[in-house]
């Protein structure tokens, strides 16, 4: 696991003691996730990896696990043409 992905599940782990999340694992279906919990995560997001979360970010599959976000903070570092 690459190291924004372990920065990203060494966050959400504080949230799911008990359960050692899986990198595709959807956390919505786990039903551990609060608007609380989306709100922290979208600030953990834009502050760990210096990024801007977007309206238009703001979609369920963007944060519905490991991957997602990896794949949405990689598409937010990309440079742009």
């Amino acid at each position: 696991m690459d190291d924004r992905k372990q920065k990203i599940k060494l966050f959400l782990s504080r949230f799911f003691r008990n359960h050692d999340l899986a990198h595709d694992e959807d956390i919505f279906a786990l039903g551990f996730v609060n608007s609380l919990l989306a709100m922290q995560l979208v600030q953990f997001v834009e502050k760990e990896f210096g990024v801007t979360v977007e309206d238009d970010d703001l979609d369920l599959d963007n944060f519905r696990s490991i991957d997602a976000i990896d794949r949405l903070v990689e598409g937010k570092l990309a440079p742009t043409p």
